[in-house]
This record gives C-alpha cells, sequence and structure tokens, in this order.
C-alpha cells in the first residue's frame, strides 16, 4: 500500500493539503506536530494516556509504508505538518484500520473530514470489504464525523469505553 506521489487536497473551508506518505526524516516534524495535538486527541488517538509522543513511536508512523500499511502525513503550503492519518489492513486483506491526528489549532476545518475520505478511497482501491476505526466514546466528534460519513457505531465486547465505527465497502 504505497502511495508514489503527494496528492493535494482541499477541505471544504479551503485548506490546501499536500498529503504523502510518512518518510524517516519526517520524525522531527512529526514530534512538532504532536506537540500542537490538544492531550484528549493524544488520548484519543493512541487510546491511552500519552503525554508525549516518543521516538520508536514516531519512528514506527515515520517508516510504515508497506504492502498493508501506509502512514500519510498532510503538510500546508509552507511545509507544516496538519494532520497524520494511518491506513492499516488485516493480514486477511479484508478490513484496514483508520487513525487520523489533527492540530488542535487546525481543528474544525475540514481537514479530518478530507484525510477520512481520502483513507476510505484508499481501501476501496486496495479491494478491503470495510474499513473501520476504535474510538473512545468520549470522542464525539470523530464519530460524529464518521457516523456522518457513513460509518456505523458497534460495541466492544469487554471495553465499555471503546466503540468500533465500521463502513462496507463492497
Amino acid at each position: 500500500m504505497t502511495i508514489i506521489d503527494t496528492d493535494l487536497l482541499v477541505t471544504r473551508t479551503g485548506v490546501r493539503l499536500n498529503v504523502r506518505p510518512a518518510r524517516p526524516e519526517d520524525e522531527p516534524a512529526l514530534a512538532e506536530f504532536f506537540g500542537h495535538v490538544t492531550p484528549d486527541d493524544l488520548r484519543f488517538r493512541f487510546l491511552t494516556g500519552v503525554r508525549e509522543v516518543g521516538h520508536e513511536r514516531l519512528l514506527a508512523m515515520a517508516t510504515a509504508n508497506d504492502a498493508r500499511s501506509e502512514s500519510l502525513i498532510a503538510l500546508d503550503d509552507g511545509g507544516a505538518v496538519l494532520a497524520s492519518a494511518m491506513l492499516v489492513g488485516d493480514a486477511a486483506g479484508e478490513t484496514a484500520e483508520a487513525a487520523i491526528a489533527v492540530r488542535g489549532d487546525h481543528k474544525g476545518r475540514g481537514i479530518g473530514w478530507t484525510l477520512l475520505d481520502h483513507l476510505v478511497g484508499h481501501a476501496r482501491r486496495h479491494g478491503y470489504a470495510a474499513i473501520e476505526s476504535i474510538e473512545d466514546r468520549a470522542n464525539r466528534d470523530a464519530i460524529a464525523l464518521e457516523r456522518e460519513m457513513g460509518f456505523e457505531a458497534i460495541p466492544i465486547d469487554g471495553e465499555p469505553a471503546l466503540v468500533r465505527i465500521r463502513r462496507e465497502l463492497r
């Protein structure tokens, strides 16, 4: 699942996003980016109480592009990272899991919507039957956005604080 070129996406509010695969040399930019993600959004993105995204996790995100995974960064025209997105497919090639984080000072501008739509397109082109994400139930904004895009909320047995958000693609 690799993307060769940078894709120019434009949000409903006119924000230009230059979306491309993360590369090892992007680790410092990713660290800077996650320094501008709110504490709640860090918790929602990683489903744990991280205060700071460490070197190992950043390196994994910067080198995750392979046959089953895509780690994308969305940059503004000046090169600042505005968002990070991941799409990871299961071994069977049936389901892809999506995760997105947006800088706190750029939320509400359609970036999350645009990136999720972009990931849905990638999942569909790669033949996945479904795309899903695991959300903290407190992440109401993300859940509302995903439902608006046709995703269905499914309870996760034994995890009352989490919900699986799924959209069938076939």
